[in-house]
């Protein structure tokens, strides 16, 4: 039996995580939610097999920057160390928001990190950390830059966070910026976030990787497609201002590093992009 320690287990991913685990024979699960270290707590680490560190601030729109590098990068790196004192394994969320507004198609690990808000800039300097030391590291450290994560369980966890998915599957009308055409996201389902934690759990190689379905969904073609599906009618709107200068027009992964660690047959049982493959 692995002895598994989950930070972030209320989140939206943790949830799920704790879920598909939580009646698994092969797992113990401990949870340890960030409010605890906002009245100073951290998490003992000794006698895990791995931290699977989810806990964050996730808000995109968050300005309170030394607030977003205690919880997103000091605590991250204190955790860290202790994983290294007491010889336990590190998976941790990272975010595909580091690459910025790229003009390239795909999003590769080793592109030029370009984040454009205070949370991006909190998950890069932990890469960055991760990326400078790892072959030093005495213990396996597995980064995992999520792009557009969506789900029916647990999203309203993240409130206007939430994936345009889940909005406007439960919204009276779909709001769409101007230009949805010309904005693209790799969407990929909780679930198989959730699928691809576990296998990692087995692979023994460190690294940060890409978790999308290497496909890319408009908007526009999103919000006609759920528009058709659930009889509701869509608005357009403009951009907000506080989105505009750090507002991301493509993302879409490129997924050969995981497909590598995992496996081409394996990946494939893993991953359903049927879903939101929207043409």
């Amino acid at each position: 039996m692995k002895k598994l320690l989950i930070t972030g287990n209320r989140g939206f991913i943790g949830s799920n995580l704790w879920d598909k685990l939580y009646d698994n024979d092969d797992y113990e699960l401990v949870p340890f939610e960030l409010d605890g270290h906002r009245y100073g707590g951290f998490p003992d680490v000794t006698g895990f097999d791995t931290v699977i560190h989810l806990g964050a601030i996730s808000s995109t729109i968050e300005r309170n920057i030394p607030k977003i590098l205690d919880y997103n990068y000091s605590f991250s790196m204190a955790l860290l160390r202790s994983c290294c004192e007491a010889g336990v394994d590190l998976q941790y969320a990272s975010s595909a928001s580091i690459y910025g507004n790229s003009k390239k198609q795909w999003n590769t690990e080793s592109d030029m990190a370009s984040p454009q808000s205070p949370y991006a800039w909190s998950k890069y300097l932990f890469d960055y950390e991760i990326e400078r030391m790892h072959e030093g590291l005495p213990i396996k450290v597995q980064g995992f830059r999520y792009f557009n994560v969506y789900g029916d369980k647990y999203e309203h966890s993240k409130q206007d966070q939430a994936s345009p998915y889940t909005k406007w599957k439960h919204s009276k009308d779909i709001k769409l910026f101007y230009g949805s055409d010309k904005i693209l996201r790799d969407f990929i389902d909780v679930e198989d976030v959730c699928n691809i934690h576990v296998k990692m759990l087995d692979i023994d190689q460190s690294g940060i990787f890409n978790i999308g379905t290497g496909q890319a969904t408009s908007f526009e073609n999103l919000g006609q497609h759920l528009s058709k599906i659930y009889d509701k009618p869509i608005e357009y709107m403009d951009m907000p201002e506080i989105l505009k200068c750090q507002y991301q027009y493509r993302t879409q992964a490129n997924i050969n590093k995981l497909k590598g660690a995992i496996g081409d047959y394996a990946f494939k049982n893993i991953l359903d992009t049927e879903t939101l493959s929207i043409k």
